[in-house]
Order: C-alpha cells, then structure tokens, then sequence
C-alpha cells in the first residue's frame, strides 16, 4: 500500500499510539494522508506529526477531554482506533480481585469510555462522509483460543469481542462501522517485558514463536496493516468482524514437523 492516501481529509484518534502497535497504527495513518492524534499515559513514543494528547483511559473526565479536544484541534473525527491496553499472566488462582478489577477497567471499560466521547464527534463526520467512520478495536487471539495461564487477559478480550458485536449492531444505521483485529502474540514492548521476566528468556521466545504456525511472533506493523485495512474506505461494507492476524494460530491444526 506503499503510496496509497485513502485517508486523505480524515481525522483519526489512537489509544494506545505512543508504542507498539498503536505507534505502528498511528505512523501508516499519518503516511496514508489522516491527521491523527495519539492518547496515551505517556506520549514520547508518539510518531512525528501527530498530535500527542496525554490522558489515562481509565479516568472518565480525562477521556472525555483528550477525545473533544482531540476532535476541536482536528475539526472533526472519522477514526477511532481504541488499542490502549494491558497483558497479565496467571490461572485464575494467580490474580486478586483488585488486579482483576485494573486489568478490566483498562482493557474493557477504557474501550468504552473512549467510544462514549468519540460517538457524538463521529455521528457527525458519518452524516458527512458515508462509510468513512470507524471504531477499530484491538483485541486478541486469546478472546477466541484457550491459552495457558492467561485467564484474566483472556477474559477481558473475549469481552472486547462481544462489546465489538454489539457496538456494530448499536451502530450500524448511524454510519460508524466497529470491527476488531485478533492478533496472535506479536513482538511488541510488553511482549519483550515479559520475556525479560522469564527464567530462560530465549527458551520463552522459542515456545511463543512455535506456537503460531508461521513460526515466528506477528509484527506490530502487520497487525496495524490489517487495522487500516478496516478502518479505510474500502472497508465500507465491513462490520461486525474480528480480523486474525496470528499466524493461522486459530484456524490452522498443522501436524508435527517431523512427522
């Protein structure tokens, strides 16, 4: 897509876009002709050009006032890219109540606080420009395959699937497409802390690498590629659907290699 300005004359906002796959997200809607601006906790990361809006998703007052001043410094906004998110590790007898309550209210309920303000500021460019509007939303393989010792992360992107569903059917006649990206586990930041932690950090690769068919961890840039693609124009008649991005970790049942 190397040249391609489908976004040109749209507006877009990304949670999460100072790293990672959000900062992957942010930096192709910016070379795809968008103005875009970034919320996160800390904005260094932010890609040059974007305009960095400093708020934590899971304080109500400040989402809404990074999304309307975001929307205001912008002039209007067609694409929501909610990414902002945490991991955790464990069964269900590794997490207490309060890290269950901090993992959902970022993962799950910071999505909708974000969608809460971005709606009225996206109602208006869909009346303007008819299948341009989006909610994308990153989720994971984890909402659709049983994982080991991801119980409390699972269960907050299976949510994040469901809530995707029921925002499309919510919003469907008004014009705002929400679709999802499932990726496999990808090379991000967090994903290089956690190797950090473990035991045998090259051992710990080597397991996650083989547990996708591909043989290797997905890219952040190939994650943000399949969130473009359905936050673009040529994504008009696509809602209500979670994009895999996992290295055929979900469909695919591949024997073993020596066999």
């Amino acid at each position: 897509m190397t040249g391609t300005r489908d976004f040109e004359g749209m507006n877009a906002l990304v949670t999460g876009g100072a790293s990672g796959i959000g900062a992957a997200v942010a930096t192709m809607l910016l070379e795809r002709g968008a103005r875009v601006a970034v919320l996160d906790r800390e904005t260094a990361g932010a890609p040059e050009g974007a305009l960095a809006v400093k708020a934590d998703v899971t304080d109500d007052a400040a989402v809404r006032a990074a999304v309307d001043g975001a929307a205001a410094e912008l002039g209007s906004l067609h694409t929501l890219v909610s990414n902002a998110g945490i991991g955790s590790i464990g069964s269900v007898e590794d997490n207490d109540d309060d890290e269950w309550a901090r993992v959902l209210d970022i993962n799950v309920v910071g999505m909708v606080r974000t969608a809460r303000h971005a709606l009225p500021h996206l109602r208006r460019a869909a009346a303007e420009r008819p299948g341009a509007v989006s909610i994308t939303q990153t989720c994971s393989i984890a909402a659709t395959a049983g994982l080991p010792q991801r119980a409390l992360y699972s269960a907050s992107k299976g949510a994040v699937l469901s809530l995707t569903l029921a925002m499309a059917a919510d919003h469907v006649r008004e014009g705002i497409r929400v679709n999802c990206v499932n990726p496999g586990t990808a090379d991000t930041p967090w994903i290089g802390r956690l190797l950090g932690q473990a035991g045998d950090p090259a051992a710990e690769r080597a397991a996650l690498n083989a547990r996708q068919p591909l043989g290797r961890l997905v890219s952040a840039d190939e994650v943000a590629a399949a969130i473009l693609y359905l936050a673009s124009p040529a994504a008009a008649s696509v809602t209500g659907t979670a994009l895999a991005v996992d290295g055929g970790m979900q469909g695919l049942r591949l024997r073993p290699a020596d066999s």
